[in-house]
């Protein structure tokens, strides 16, 4: 089920030291104008040559392959050398795990570009051998991890008690669980052999699964009649059809295609199709997605665990199982009856709107998955007055990413630089400008500290933001190139990608963002803005590499500028007054109409603020069902109950049980959210623009990555322990 605008990002998931300031920042006032990307011509001396060039992306399908056996044979020498030369009586943190930290920090400086290949290269060959490094550095990595001669001097060096600062202390911790999590727990033999097998075994169904992902290039063939009511610009750039489909179009599964279909196409056969075809569109990943329900199974009762679940939660905040099903079950009553009072109104409105069609008599009472788009902007639009295409046309891509930089920088003392063309070789270790990037329509940014913290480097940020086919087709951001401190003290600086699937801009229009597009922006670039500040000792730490029911919180916490007034009104730049040919298109379509002002009007903007809580009881349980099936699936009370799942089956009725929406099976065909509601109502939420609040934000939370417990890290932020009561205010439960 596509979510409403107002949900897709922000609800993504059920859960995701205080250092000084260097100097008290200036509060800056709210932007109200638009402002240009300041560019390395433009930059002042301190922020033009950053002191660290980029990663490349000059690699062939020969030499990707090559480079990865290359890293891993250094990496094995050095474990080898290690086991070699320590005797367990002289295990130390500086003989074992020093050493093994400096090699993980230098393999990650290559491994990740040559892993991020088969994520956005236009090449289907560097895909492929990108794919197959990444199962080369899998199956080392899971000989690393059962090395037992390598784990008894992890073992003996923890047994040792040195004192060790905060962070090296952790890092031995951890080292040490993983070993045991890996099967080195389990005595030498034939468990140990099958528990090995399935980790190879899981690590290729993931590459293979994600691999039918990215390479997926379905579509469906539609006349124009059938679709009536799609905004005229997603047909105008929709494929046209030839010999046996001449005079069709050519519907992809990609979202700047199929959502507006889903939100607007007024024949309910053709939203339908588009839904269930959508979600029929990789029939090859459903055996595999099985096996790897039975496997993670299988290995978890081998480590000792009841079950899967119960093997992941223990290394997260949560902890126990039974912490993770209390809160679903908490949430689930909470949410059911403001459910089932949203689908009552909307029902009503199916209802009136196929009596005014005259198709009263087709209607079977029922309101399907493929009709809550629809209808969900059909109620926003007649209740209250709001017009998300009128309102994209107020956030051209390029104006917003603006604005949101603009705003990082003045509440985080940020300075961001975009390296343009002409000004990319000069930083290029290969002297060629193309090689720092991977595809034409990437643009780069260094990242800089402002004067208040210090003009230093930061790291460099890339933004790669239209679909194309190979390409990951959702929105997310991938580290390239981790921080850490090397063995001569000196610091490495981050690299990190956005990639998004935002619609290509056109001669008549720029790519505009719908307020659920705009909200995945901001969301997408704190995670960039995570890896980016974060300062580590350990590239094992840096960023976003913390455990995964507190990853997607700091993002989480930031969409809540794209629903402050203020925020929308500085972002907001009518795209009829970028340009004259802009305007002139804008004119030819509108055929008349006075010229809006370059912001958005206060009333389009409290129109959509009306409209936050609207449905929220439905689409939270749309999540809420993600995650109560994902708990399911993987808590089996036995290994025989987990061979009988019918999962399919198991996934179509916890839907309807849980979202209360009729899916095609009736016709026979994250708590990361609570931490950062928490943390925007304690903080930021009277004052979001508070430079203070930012800079400290950004020093206890998003510079600490996973280099501390991470509930330790929400309590230094709050001073206190995390309460659920602002996440319950926001979706109006409490």
């Amino acid at each position: 089920m596509a979510l409403p605008a107002r949900f897709t990002s922000k609800a993504s998931a059920l859960f995701a030291q205080i250092r000084p300031l260097v100097s008290k920042p200036t509060l800056h006032p709210t932007p109200t104008a638009f402002r240009s990307l300041t560019t390395v011509t433009m930059a002042p001396q301190a922020f033009k040559k950053p002191p660290q060039a980029p990663p490349v992306f000059t690699g062939t399908s020969t030499s990707i392959v090559k480079d990865t056996k290359r890293l891993i044979e250094l990496s094995r020498k050095v474990q080898d050398t290690i086991v070699a030369g320590v005797k367990l009586g002289d295990a130390s943190f500086k003989k074992v795990l020093s050493l093994m930290a400096v090699d993980e920090n230098t393999m990650s400086l290559e491994s990740r570009t040559l892993g991020f290949y088969r994520f956005v290269s236009a090449s289907q060959d560097l895909r492929n051998a990108s794919t197959e490094s990444q199962n080369l550095f899998d199956d080392f990595s899971i000989e690393a991890s059962m090395r037992e001669d390598v784990f008894k001097l992890v073992e003996a060096t923890l047994q040792k008690g040195e004192k060790l600062d905060a962070e090296s202390q952790r890092l031995l911790e951890k080292k040490h669980k993983s070993y045991i999590r890996n099967g080195l727990g389990l005595p030498a033999g034939p468990d140990r052999e099958r528990f090995k097998e399935i980790k190879k075994r899981l690590s290729q169904i993931s590459i293979i699964y994600q691999k039918n992902l990215n390479e997926e290039n379905g579509g469906i063939w539609f006349t124009p009649e059938e679709l009536d009511g799609t905004p005229h610009d997603v047909v105008a750039g929709l494929a046209k059809g030839e010999g046996k489909n001449e005079g069709k179009l050519r519907l992809s599964f990609k979202y700047p295609d199929f959502i507006p279909v889903l939100k607007y196409a007024t024949n309910a056969a053709t939203r339908k199709k588009v839904y269930i075809d959508d979600e029929n569109k990789l029939d090859q990943n459903v055996p595999l997605f099985r096996e790897t329900i039975l496997l993670r199974d299988e290995a978890a009762r081998l480590l000792g665990y009841p079950n899967h679940a119960t093997f992941k939660v223990e290394d997260k905040m949560a902890k126990t199982t039974d912490t993770v099903d209390d809160f679903l079950a908490d949430l689930r009553k909470r949410l059911t009856k403001g459910g089932s009072a949203e689908l009552k109104v909307l029902t009503e409105l199916k209802t009136q709107d196929l009596r005014n069609a005259g198709a009263e008599g087709s209607f079977d009472g029922r309101y399907y998955l493929w009709d809550n788009c629809f209808y969900d902007r059909m109620l926003l639009e007649k209740d209250y007055s709001l017009d998300q295409e009128k309102l994209a046309e107020y956030f051209p891509l390029q104006t917003t990413i603006r604005g949101m930089l603009g705003i990082f920088e003045q509440l985080f003392g940020l300075v961001f630089v975009e390296i343009t063309d002409a000004d990319r070789a000069s930083i290029s270790p290969t002297g060629k400008g193309e090689d720092i990037i991977w595809h034409p329509e990437v643009q780069v940014f260094s990242v800089w500290d402002d004067e208040g913290e210090g003009s230093g480097f930061v790291g460099y940020l890339y933004l790669d933001l239209h679909p194309r086919e190979g390409k990951f087709g959702h929105a997310g951001n991938f580290n390239i190139q981790p921080g850490f401190i090397d063995e001569n003290g000196k610091r490495r600086y981050p690299a990190t990608a956005l990639v998004c699937n935002f619609s290509k801009p056109t001669p008549k229009r720029p790519s505009l963002l719908k307020h659920d597009e705009l909200v995945t922006l901001f969301h997408e670039l704190g995670h960039g803005l995570h890896d980016l500040v974060s300062r580590t000792i350990y590239s094992r730490f840096h960023g976003t590499n913390t455990v995964w029911d507190f990853v997607e919180a700091p993002s989480q916490m930031l969409e809540n500028w794209c629903w402050t007034p203020s925020q929308l009104k500085a972002l907001s730049h009518h795209y009829s007054s970028l340009s004259p040919e802009y305007e002139a298109a804008w004119r030819e379509q509108t055929k008349g109409q006075s010229k809006p002002d370059e912001k958005i009007p206060d009333e389009l903007i409290e129109n959509l603020i009306k409209t936050k809580h609207v449905n929220a009881a439905l689409a939270n349980l749309h999540q809420l069902f993600f995650g109560i099936f994902d708990m399911k699936v993987h808590e089996p009370s036995s290994h025989a109950e987990a061979e009988g799942l019918k999962i399919t089956e198991l996934f179509n009725s916890l839907r309807k049980e849980i979202m209360q929406l009729d899916g095609p099976e009736v016709l026979g065909e994250g708590n990361d959210w609570v931490y950062s509601a928490d943390m925007f109502h304690t903080v930021f939420a009277s004052d979001p623009m508070n430079a203070a609040e930012g800079r400290r934000y950004r020093h206890t939370v998003l510079e600490r990555g996973g280099s501390q417990d991470e509930m330790q890290t929400l309590e230094d932020f709050l001073g206190r322990k995390p309460k659920p009561d602002a996440f319950y205010k926001e979706l109006g439960i409490s």
